[in-house]
């Protein structure tokens, strides 16, 4: 197997999220808020991934105690969603209610498709993590 990347999370006071890394090598986000400073810290935390992406990998976003998705963070989420080290990325993401479910699908529908992530949206954090541990021939 190959060697696991650094994870370079820095976490800040008052932004509203977390990073691990999972054990296949992928990322958990755990998100509390979608604040400004939350969705700036996110947009160059992602950038950085993506720019040095050079494998498969599959994220888990928990956005279960989010009720709502700003604006600026659906339009941060097409636009990192278009780049085209996304398609390499299959992911999960977690929500509690059908506003944060539709703010996804947007997400997935607005994205350039030629690159975007393979998305699912799940309510149950167990399933999510049954979907991610599919192999990714599975999904060609």
């Amino acid at each position: 197997m190959s060697e696991v990347k650094p994870l370079n999370f820095k976490s800040e006071p008052g932004i509203g999220y977390t990073v691990e890394r999972r054990k296949d090598g992928g990322m958990t986000y755990v998100f509390t808020d979608l604040s400004e400073k939350t969705v700036n810290h996110w947009k160059k935390f992602a950038e950085e991934h993506l720019l040095d992406a050079d494998r498969r990998t599959r994220n888990l976003y928990d956005l279960r105690q989010v009720t709502e998705m700003t604006d600026e963070s659906i339009r941060s989420a097409i636009r990192l969603n278009s780049d085209p080290s996304a398609r390499k990325i299959r992911l999960a993401v977690v929500v509690a209610n059908d506003a944060v479910a539709d703010a996804i699908r947007k997400v997935g529908a607005l994205a350039d498709t030629n690159f975007a992530a393979v998305i699912q949206i799940f309510t149950d954090i167990e399933k999510a993590e049954e979907w991610l541990a599919k192999s990714f021939e599975q999904f060609a």
